[in-house]
């Protein structure tokens, strides 16, 4: 990709985002917000002297990503401040009251201008950027300044356009990079062959780190929950789309002596609507813990109408179901089930997914890519205890077993002495 079609790229998606913000909820959010992103930033950015640390995320999974690095950042170097970019609505809307950072904000749209704009307004000492989400003129603007810059928990695949006969623009963005701290040996050994030997660690993914830390510290959720739960095994399918939810139809209506929990991964009122019509007699979260009725006398599903408790309701499951797994865009996150010892359950789109081919691998994660199939994994499950605990303990010690890579990133932070005048 030559800079001129890059540049027709940002002008073409600004452009359809605009178009789009007149009807689409989340289109209008990520035009309003990047209104005043430069008034929004507090002034004590601009006092002289001030030191800063910048972390960008595209959404929210990428923010869990870095967040053990950001938090363990803050305590081992209380005297920067903090600047959290994101460029989705998703991760911004829900974080954007993080207390972990002093200002979080939208990272306006790239072009020459505002990349040289921000940069001079938050003046980072060292900028962090989480997976993924590369734009030129942020990135050239950082290297050109000789600002440290670190990718963290990066993932490659030879499908990407690093490693395409029309990727120059896209490798040279890589090469803005002080250092590239990627998730797998494939990952290093494909930035090898466009030349990228130097400046690359294999640390892990950070979030490892992330979802050992919300298990180990786990606070239960209400008892109205735990009481739809008492009693009977349970199926918790989090993050799931349409072609997940008509997987698990049959399932659900064979099996009423089992409880399902599903947390839709949109939660507008439109779609609660529709997964509530799919599954027949289902309740609503809002539903039970307003008292309005009892879950255990008169449904054996409940369907979670927000954002923000799945990384918790995993826990009180038997079987994992993960979405996505039948979509372009792949699975979700199977690590935030796969913490508690619970085996995960995902449709045939996991190749990037480089965690989902590990849990297969080890006993602890299986891919399913129709209902019968399906079928057949949660019999299983559910009539053989014995097999249960095995693939929960073998998901559990998986997990355990790859921390770390945030101590990785803080130590050569501190022997580059990137955070050091």
């Amino acid at each position: 990709m030559s800079l001129f079609f890059y540049n027709l790229f940002l002008i073409l998606y600004h452009t359809a985002i605009r178009i789009a913000s007149l009807w689409n909820t989340k289109a209008k959010k990520w035009v309003a917000g990047r209104k005043n992103v430069f008034n929004n930033i507090s002034a004590e950015f601009l006092l002289p002297g001030s030191k800063t640390i910048w972390m960008h995320c595209a959404s929210l999974g990428e923010f869990e990503q870095g967040r053990p690095l950001i938090e363990k950042i803050r305590n081992d170097f209380p005297e920067y401040k903090i600047v959290l970019t994101f460029f989705s609505p998703s991760g911004y809307e829900i974080r954007k009251n993080y207390p972990g950072a002093d200002a979080v904000l939208y990272l306006p749209m790239d072009s020459y201008i505002h990349a040289q704009k921000f940069i001079d307004t938050i003046n980072p000492s060292l900028v962090i950027w989480v997976k993924y989400e590369y734009w030129y003129y942020y990135l050239t603007e950082l290297k050109n300044r000789k600002i440290p810059l670190l990718l963290v928990s990066g993932i490659f695949r030879e499908s990407q356009p690093f490693f395409k006969w029309y990727g120059g623009l896209w490798k040279k963005m890589l090469g803005t990079f002080f250092h590239l701290f990627v998730q797998t040996n494939d990952s290093a050994d494909l930035l090898k062959t466009i030349g990228l030997q130097k400046n690359i660690t294999i640390s892990g993914d950070t979030r490892f780190d992330r979802v050992t830390q919300i298990a180990d510290a786990f606070e239960p959720l209400p008892q109205l929950l735990i009481n739809f739960c008492a009693g009977s095994k349970v199926l918790v399918a989090g993050s799931t789309w349409e072609e997940d939810e008509a997987e698990l139809i049959h399932f659900v209506k064979a099996h009423p002596e089992i409880k399902f929990i599903i947390a839709p991964h949109e939660v507008d009122k439109e779609n609660i609507h529709d997964v509530q019509k799919e599954f027949n007699g289902s309740i609503l979260y809002s539903t039970l813990m307003s008292g309005a009725a009892s879950a255990g006398d008169i449904t054996n599903v409940l369907i979670i109408d927000n954002i923000g408790m799945l990384a918790r309701l995993y826990f009180y499951a038997d079987v994992t179901y993960v979405g996505g797994g039948f979509g372009e865009s792949g699975i979700h996150n199977v690590l935030e089930a796969a913490v508690y010892g619970k085996p995960v359950i995902f449709g045939p789109e996991y190749e990037k997914s480089a965690e989902a081919e590990a849990l297969i691998d080890c006993g602890g994660a299986f891919f399913i890519t129709n209902a019968l199939e399906l079928e057949t994994v949660l019999n299983k499950f559910f009539e053989n205890d014995i097999y249960l605990q095995q693939s929960s303990m073998a998901a559990k010690n998986y997990v355990y077993a790859n921390r770390g890579a945030t101590e990785k990133i803080i130590k050569y932070i501190q022997e580059k002495r990137l955070l050091i005048n």
